[in-house]
Order: C-alpha cells, then sequence, then structure tokens
C-alpha cells in the first residue's frame, strides 16, 4: 500500500484563485510539500496536524534541491501518506510538474495533478492586459528569461519570436531584460513596442511598470522590481490604463 501525491497548482497568488478541489486537498492532506511562492494565506490554510514542509527552490540553487524534494514525495508516499506537492501557479508552466510526475512514474507511486492559474495569465488579468483582443492580438507565447544552466545554448529563439507572435509573456526574465530586448529589436520588433511588468500579480502589494523596448530595462532598475515579476510585450500592452480594474 501507499498513498497518493497530488501535484497542485495554487496560482499566482491571490489565495481565491485557488480551485476548490486545490482547496480540498490542502486541507485533507497528511503532508504538505509548497513552493516559495505560495502566498502566506494559502500557506494558513494548512491544518496544524498537517505534516508541512518548506521545498522552495531558489534561484542559483543546484539542482540536488529537487532530487531531495524527489525523494521526499516518494518516501512519505511509501509511508501510505497523501502528499500534497503545492506549486505556485500551474505544475505545468515552469512548474517542474511534469519532471516530478515522471519521478513518481518510475517509482510506481500514484499521482493526480490538479492544473493552477499561472502567474502568466493571472499577472496580466488583473493588470487590466489581455493577452489575446481581436485588435490588437492574436497569438500569445509563454516564454521562460531563465534557463537551466547545464544547457550549452539557449533554445528560445529570440530573433525569431520577434516577427511570428504578437504577444510575449515571459517569466523569471527580469535579470536578463535588457539582453532579451535587444534580440528582440535585433529580430525587427519596434523599439517602441510596449512592455509591462508586473511584480507579484494578483497579490495585495501588486505593482505594474510600463515602459517600451528600449527603456524598460532602465525603469526597472529606477522603480527597483524585483522577481518574482512577469513581463508582457507586445500592443496590449496599451490596454493597461483603459481597462485596469484593480488599483
Amino acid at each position: 500500500m501507499s498513498g497518493t501525491v497530488y501535484l497542485v497548482g495554487a496560482g499566482p497568488g491571490d489565495h481565491k484563485l485557488l480551485t476548490l478541489r486545490a482547496a480540498e486537498l490542502i486541507k485533507s492532506a497528511d503532508v504538505v510539500l509548497y513552493d516559495r511562492l505560495v502566498s502566506k494565506k494559502i500557506i494558513a490554510m494548512i491544518p496544524k496536524r498537517t505534516t508541512k514542509l518548506y521545498v522552495g527552490r531558489e534561484v542559483g540553487d543546484d539542482y540536488k534541491h529537487q532530487d531531495d524534494t524527489n525523494l521526499q514525495m516518494v518516501k512519505f508516499a511509501k509511508s501510505n501518506k497523501n502528499v500534497v506537492r503545492l506549486k505556485g501557479g500551474d505544475p505545468f508552466i515552469f512548474g517542474r510538474g511534469g519532471e516530478e510526475a515522471e519521478y513518481l512514474k518510475k517509482y510506481k507511486i500514484k499521482f493526480e495533478i490538479i492544473p493552477g492559474i499561472t502567474s502568466g495569465i493571472g499577472s496580466a488579468i488583473y493588470s487590466g492586459i489581455p493577452l489575446t483582443h481581436r485588435k490588437y492580438s492574436s497569438s500569445v507565447v509563454f516564454v521562460t528569461g531563465h534557463e537551466d544552466p547545464g544547457k550549452t545554448k539557449s533554445p528560445v529563439q529570440w530573433k525569431k519570436l520577434a516577427k511570428s507572435v504578437e504577444t510575449i509573456v515571459i517569466m523569471m526574465g527580469l535579470s536578463r531584460i535588457g539582453t532579451i530586448s535587444k534580440q528582440l529589436v535585433a529580430g525587427g520588433m519596434s523599439k517602441t513596442t510596449p512592455v509591462a511588468v508586473i511584480y507579484k500579480g494578483t497579490n495585495e502589494d501588486q505593482k505594474t511598470l510600463v515602459g517600451n523596448l528600449s527603456n524598460i530595462a532602465q525603469k526597472i532598475k529606477e522603480n527597483k522590481f524585483t522577481p518574482p515579476s512577469v513581463i508582457i510585450i507586445g500592443n496590449v500592452v496599451k490596454l493597461h490604463k483603459t481597462i485596469a480594474w484593480r488599483k
């Protein structure tokens, strides 16, 4: 006999955006292994009787940290515990949920995957930026700005993206936005293309900074924006002033 591991998306931050299934599992689990980006209000929902372990991976941590998380999931499940692996956003959008599911499958551990609202979507909506719009954009792409250091070259073809998609959502790209902006311009995107940077999207302390490809890196520095921040590039950003509904 073994327990079940639930790979659960906690959403972008606002605890009210948690799915009913996620809330149900958080309250009934024997063990919760939670990430760095899970909000304090969601963590507060975990019952006192539940074993609660922080397994958040910081930028710069080596991959052994993920290995330990994998081992913890299997260890508890084999002890007949039901485990919630609680992840910010959605487990399958730059959340290593696919890797963890593969690991559980390898060790014959039962698992279930519960989707969550990814921060790329939640942040945009809470800033009044529609990622698609009949007038401005019929295509959107989600890209990571922080890639595995073990890769020999970047699989993200920034110059090609400049001409092939109308809205670009970049996760974990704050430190590289200057370089990314230059590559997009080199690929043919206008320097005046609007850019929005959303800090802690959907949270009470959310902040939105707007600029363009030519000045956004400097604006980020001047305004001291830090992670976690989502970057949105494209003409849809023009709608921020018009339909932003959350101040």
